[in-house]
């Protein structure tokens, strides 16, 4: 069994140690009074280590002579685990740095460099001084060791000697500076349950944060469930569908540094009891309108969706899936009347479903028929959208212009059923106007909405749709225009921003029609693009020009940043670091690197230039690498297209990643973000609502990742 040798061996010390303590034996004898003392008193916190001061041993009324010898460090003796467990006919199993000690019917499992120790009969405690190695050997705190094994542990003020005695029980338990107060041993937890401690004497005065963590007693290892600066607050503890069974609830503290100085544990069992209830409405209540459903529930929660069903045919209907802690709204409409039953189903952060309680409501809406589109004395001078504002079935539409000077009408537009229609005025049109909307149901029953008074406006336009301001032109460019009047020719134009100079580079004779144009290489520059129509009398119509780039080159597309099969294995050991340093949770990290990179398959490039960026999370503006030019979008006349913006480059992904985990840790609105940034579930509806992501689906889509790859397993650490 191999260990690593980052100290040095105990026994070229002790003769150099025994030569000092013959020849200043009284000197030696009153310092190590003074580390008794501390031996005996409570696990203060250290946060200094001191040179190791080798101890005599004495087990069952026999002095026995280690090899290598037992020290005490910062108040701590240990000493060599083989040794101590054979002497005290205990037996002892060491496996990849977990150590089994069994004496009777007393067990206590430890692992290397680790606070957390089990106990026999699910218990466990938290050492202020873990198992280390010293040179080959293993090393055990030896008060913890007789604590467990229930024997006696006694110092010698006046020959320097730690006595050791299997034959005297070991009386009473050691003191301990913290412990928790609101969770009893043994507790099953259903509900949502108050964390909290108390300190037992006086508060470690290096104490900045507190860290409640969930312990799975046979790997020592499991997630941060609480956290915070005000260390004896009251904290709240979810149960857990995917941490359910026995567990340890771990209370630890820690310094500016995160140096952990003294903890306490209590067996718990996890068991949620996994109630939803659906809020909004009431078995029997009447509602005459929108209803807004939302949802309680007592477990940790990844979303909750929300259904209508009709009692009388069973047919379902989702109303919505997204926050736990937010609303949906359903919208009744007219053949919704009568009896209609809600419900809300939770998922768990594996998958499982938890519905509420149906409940069954009467629905009473009375007819609506609107128009929307146009407001009372506005002016309309460019295209507007007519739509039905029903909550009806449509049988017959239609869109009506009135004079009401003559009482003429002229019908816009006709459709069966429901519809929408695109308006552009014409100048025939021109003048006071009003707009109504008429609209018949299956039986053929008409309905009509009251005149809505306009100011039309319909002087001949010509307007282009398919290209918007600071568009780059490349390949194929689509042309498409639209004109409130008959054109004869139409012509699209390139116009030179300097000159006012215009050529035609696609066009015919009929403006209906949509037309391409493929750029060469004498059209790269900077341009003005415009349409113009000819009218039936000659005259000429001009669109409003935009600025345009023509770049005839082929542009570069995103590029990987890696291999496929590594990104995974390099994005979760950046976020295992960053969380060590940060507290933000790496499954949380990880996914938001997997979906955001396309598996690092996908950073943008420098359209023009091919320049890798190497972001990760497609963040604007210039980074320590500057930055590359790349797509984003914009809306234009109705017609969504690419613009140039600026994305971030960095010399690595790693700046990537730790840029992004600044803008986290650093911007004032991510601050509800930060306060729940342990935990991946929570901390990705945080996102959502802080205003990371626009995609209602973004959190749902992290979560979905972090179960489909167990990523969770990276937030369970040891203390």
């Amino acid at each position: 069994m191999t260990k690593p040798k980052s100290f040095t061996q105990p026994r070229t010390i002790i003769p150099r140690l025994r030569a000092g303590l013959r020849a200043h034996r009284l000197l030696r004898r009153a310092f190590m009074a003074l580390v008794i003392l501390a031996l005996l008193t409570a696990s203060l916190p250290r946060t200094a280590s001191a040179a190791p001061i080798y101890v005599r041993l004495m087990i069952n009324g026999v002095r026995v002579t280690a090899t290598p010898a037992p020290f005490v460090e910062n108040g701590r003796t240990l000493a060599p685990l083989r040794f101590i467990s054979e002497k005290l006919d205990a037996t002892v199993d060491w496996k990849d740095g977990v150590i089994t000690i069994t004496r009777g019917d007393a067990q206590v499992v430890m692992r290397v460099d680790s606070h957390f120790v089990s106990l026999a009969q699910g218990g466990a405690t938290i050492t202020d001084v873990p198992p280390r190695y010293y040179g080959s050997s293993t090393y055990i705190p030896l008060r913890l060791l007789a604590t467990a094994l229930g024997v006696s542990v006694t110092w010698d003020q006046a020959t320097g000697t730690v006595k050791v005695d299997s034959r005297v029980p070991m009386s009473g338990a050691p003191p301990k500076v913290v412990t928790i107060t609101s969770v009893l041993p043994g507790q099953v937890v259903a509900d949502p349950t108050t964390m909290q401690l108390a300190f037992v004497g006086d508060r470690p005065a290096a104490a900045v944060e507190v860290r409640y963590q969930l312990i799975d007693p046979a790997t020592g290892k499991g997630p941060v469930v609480g956290r915070g600066t005000d260390l004896t607050a009251a904290y709240t503890l979810l149960p857990d569908q995917l941490y359910s069974g026995p567990r340890i609830l771990a209370a630890a503290l820690y310094d500016r540094n995160g140096t952990f100085l003294v903890g306490d544990a209590v067996p718990i069992t996890m068991a949620p009891s996994a109630k939803v209830n659906l809020t909004g409405a009431t078995d029997g209540q009447t509602f005459t309108g929108p209803v807004a459903l939302g949802a309680t529930v007592n477990f940790q929660v990844a979303s909750v969706k929300w259904e209508v069903t009709n009692p009388a045919t069973g047919s379902t209907t989702s109303i919505g899936q997204g926050d736990p802690e937010g609303t949906v709204t359903w919208y009744p409409q007219m053949t919704d009347n009568g009896s209609r039953t809600f419900k809300a189903t939770a998922y768990d952060r594996l998958g499982q479903a938890y519905p509420s309680a149906p409940v069954t409501v009467n629905v009473q809406v009375e007819r609506k028929t609107a128009l929307s589109g146009v407001k009372s004395g506005g002016t309309v001078d460019k295209p507007v959208t007519l739509a039905p504002n029903v909550n009806w079935v449509v049988n017959l539409l239609q869109f009506i212009l009135r004079d009401p000077a003559t009482g003429a009408q002229e019908v816009l537009y006709q459709h069966a059923g429901w519809d929408s229609y695109r308006w552009f005025p014409t100048p025939a049109q021109t003048g006071n106007r009003e707009v109504l909307m008429a609209v018949t149901d299956a039986q053929g029953n008409l309905y009509t909405t009251p005149a809505v008074p306009v100011q039309v406006k319909g002087d001949p336009q010509v307007r282009l749709l398919t290209i918007g301001p600071d568009q780059v032109l490349n390949g194929k460019v689509s042309l498409k225009a639209e004109s409130n009047v008959p054109l004869t020719q139409i012509e699209y134009q390139l116009v030179d921003p300097k000159t006012g100079a215009a050529r035609a580079v696609a066009g015919g004779t009929d403006a209906t029609l949509g037309y391409t144009w493929t750029p060469v290489k004498t059209d790269d520059g900077n341009w003005q693009f415009r349409v113009m129509g000819v009218t039936a009398d000659g005259s000429r119509l001009y669109s409003p020009a935009v600025a345009v780039r023509v770049y005839s080159e082929t542009l570069y597309t995103a590029k990987p940043v890696m291999d496929k099969d590594k990104f995974q294995p390099f994005a979760s050991d950046l976020a295992v670091k960053t969380m060590q340093k940060t507290g933000m949770s790496a499954a949380l990290q990880v996914a938001q690197a997997i979906l955001e990179s396309g598996w690092g398959q996908s950073a943008p490039v420098d359209k023009y230039t091919g320049k890798l960026s190497n972001n990760l999370f497609g963040i604007k503006g210039s980074g320590p690498a500057g930055s590359v030019i790349s797509n984003t979008w914009e809306e234009y006349n109705g017609v969504v297209y690419y613009i140039d913006d600026s994305f971030r480059a960095y010399n690595s992904p790693n700046e990537s990643w730790d840029d992004h985990q600044q803008l986290l840790l650093t911007r004032s609105w991510y601050a509800p973000y930060r306060a729940v940034m342990y935990d991946s579930t929570q901390g990705a509806w945080e996102l959502k609502r802080c205003g990371y992501a626009t995609d209602s689906q973004y959190p749902i889509k992290l979560i979905d990742i972090i179960r489909r790859y167990g990523l969770w397993h990276l937030d369970e650490v040891g203390i």
